[in-house]
């Protein structure tokens, strides 16, 4: 099963780039392995997935241990990062999709040992139940992290209501498309924010086709496993 799951979303990713004239190399697909234990992610891995993604610290730190023979594992933290707990796992991770305030960026510059890619959580929607900066937000606080050398804003990431039309999707990530485009040309050496992780499950074949580098997919991947 899994194998017919992942096959349909490389069809459904393939099938999106296609639509709007992009290579299926520009966009990598995210395993996002909450929702299943150690043995599961060790099939996907088997499988050759190399981007693994987990939203709790001790569950990422858990299968990191679990998986440790597959090397060449990227893993992702996707969920917001508690300042007292960058230190068990700052530098046991290859991105940071949720970088939401100076206090957090200052925590991990004092705590990683290398640089660490990070993406600066964005609320386009403006929802008060969501984490992130809001878009006229963005480039001042970006601008803020010019001295912090252990911190690369490789890009940008928001989360679309879950609820939301395919106008409204469309609407969400064209304007952190936009936003990334603006700060991208602003030739930042410590923040070249090339890239884009949104698109989920539900969505990410309209992330694509707005401009997504990144979608992190978990639900679609493990229905009927």
């Amino acid at each position: 099963m899994l194998v017919d799951n992942l096959e349909k979303i490389n069809q459904d990713i393939r099938l999106a780039c296609q639509k709007v004239s992009r290579s299926g190399n520009d966009v990598t697909m995210i395993a996002v392995t909450k929702s299943v234990g150690n043995d599961t992610a060790k099939e996907l891995a088997e499988l050759g997935i190399e981007n693994m993604a987990e939203n709790r610290v001790d569950k990422l730190l858990d299968k990191k241990m679990a998986l440790k023979s597959f090397s060449s594992i990227k893993w992702h933290l996707i969920g917001n990062l508690q300042r007292r707990k960058v230190k068990s796992i700052i530098n046991e991770i290859d991105y940071f999709h949720a970088l939401d305030s100076l206090k957090l960026a200052e925590e991990i510059q004092k705590r990683a040992e290398q640089q660490i890619c990070c993406f600066v959580e964005v609320n386009v929607t403006g929802e008060e139940s969501k984490h992130g900066f809001r878009s006229d937000e963005v480039l001042d606080f970006i601008l803020q992290l010019a001295d912090f050398d252990k911190i690369k804003v490789v890009g940008l990431m928001t989360m679309a209501p879950l609820d939301a039309s395919e106008q409204v999707l469309h609407e969400v990530f064209s304007q952190l498309k936009k936003l990334q485009t603006a700060i991208n040309n602003q030739h930042l050496s410590f923040a070249p924010c090339t890239e884009l992780s949104m698109g989920m499950s539900n969505d990410f074949p309209i992330a694509i086709e707005e401009g997504a580098t990144f979608v992190r997919i978990g639900t679609a991947i493990f229905r009927g496993a």
